[in-house]
């Protein structure tokens, strides 16, 4: 399927659907799944990149246990804004996906989402060790919150714009 719109996403996630974050590395998969009601992010334990083939059928194999509607891939955009040599990747990623499912994918700017899913591990008093077990997974889940509590923006904004239609 390819890049979708994140307004595209509501009708995408219908019946139930979840939405799936990914935060991608050279050596790993950071995942997290939504809940249902499309609210929260849970962390999913990271895939260990071997070889594409190998990593898209345990992604793909995980999305058809979550019910997953469609999967939010964070972008490393430079600081800038620009988009260097791990945005087209991440690009690459999708495009390579896009052949072996038709599951959609939002991109979703991820500047300093690694960050700040450091900052709550040490918050929550993770050693160095348990924080590099589970940093990849956290920022995908820091990745998925970002697009969930947009999408219940837009759900938000759309309810309070007043119908134009009998307006006369």
């Amino acid at each position: 399927m390819g890049i979708i719109a994140i307004e595209e996403l509501p009708a995408r996630l219908a019946g139930g659907r979840t939405l799936a974050g990914l935060d991608l590395g050279d050596k790993t998969i950071g995942v997290a799944v939504s809940d249902r009601g499309l609210s929260f992010a849970h962390p999913r334990p990271v895939i260990m990149r071997k070889k594409f083939s190998l990593d898209a059928a345990l992604l793909l194999a995980q999305m058809q246990k979550d019910n997953v509607g469609a999967i939010a891939l964070g972008l490393p955009v430079n600081m800038d804004g620009s988009e260097g040599p791990r945005a087209q990747k991440s690009r690459a990623f999708v495009r390579n996906m896009a052949a072996l499912s038709d599951l959609p994918f939002v991109l979703w700017d991820e500047r300093l989402s690694t960050v700040a899913a450091e900052r709550t591990l040490i918050e929550m008093d993770f050693s160095r060790k348990k924080r590099a077990g589970k940093i990849d997974s956290a920022a995908a889940a820091f990745i998925l919150q970002g697009v969930l509590d947009r999408l219940q923006s837009l759900g938000s904004s759309a309810q309070a714009e007043p119908d134009s239609s009998s307006d006369s």
